[in-house]
């Protein structure tokens, strides 16, 4: 397995697919509808404006097996050293350590762009992805009980964080 900076033209398709089964089968994502190939592109560009690296772990055949990003925690700029990250694997290749080693590079690219925190919202039933969290020193900052609404039934919502080393020498504005 190789690690790569994923980009529309190579992983597009199969960064859709592998969000796209996480919207319809799982709790991992609190939407309903789809994303279309237009949505990717605009999430592509989102993260390019933003300077967020879009991992991927692929096989020998050059086949996604997962990926992970980050993007804006929130859109204010006292958040600016905080950000939301995430990481989907495939579902036939969930179980395999992948989520570990994207999630892995997902944090020394942080520390790299010298951000402070890293937050992630997780569904508080997915106890693989908060276990997952916490081997990395992420802890339980929040929980907002019944945040979403999906199969039927309300989900609540767990947030974890990492602080991070860096930046040294933080400003305002």
């Amino acid at each position: 397995m190789n690690f790569v900076e994923c980009t529309l033209e190579t992983h597009g398709a199969a960064i859709l697919d592998i969000y796209n089964e996480a919207i319809a089968n799982t709790t991992a994502v609190y939407e309903y509808k789809l994303f279309n190939p237009e949505k990717i592109q605009a999430w592509f560009a989102d993260k390019q404006a933003g300077n967020y690296p879009v991992i991927g772990a692929v096989d020998e055949a050059g086949n996604l097996l997962g990926f992970a990003s980050y993007g804006v925690f929130r859109a204010r700029p006292a958040y600016k050293y905080t950000v939301e990250h995430s990481v989907y694997v495939h579902k036939d290749h969930r179980g395999k350590g992948i989520g570990r080693q994207l999630l892995k590079r997902i944090i020394d690219a942080a520390r790299a762009q010298a951000y402070h925190v890293m937050i992630g919202g997780i569904d508080a039933e997915n106890l693989a992805s908060i276990e997952l969290h916490k081997q990395f020193d992420f802890v339980h900052a929040g929980t907002i009980t019944q945040a979403g609404f999906k199969f039927g039934r309300w989900l609540d919502l767990v947030f974890y964080q990492l602080t991070l080393a860096s930046p040294e020498h933080p400003v305002d504005g």
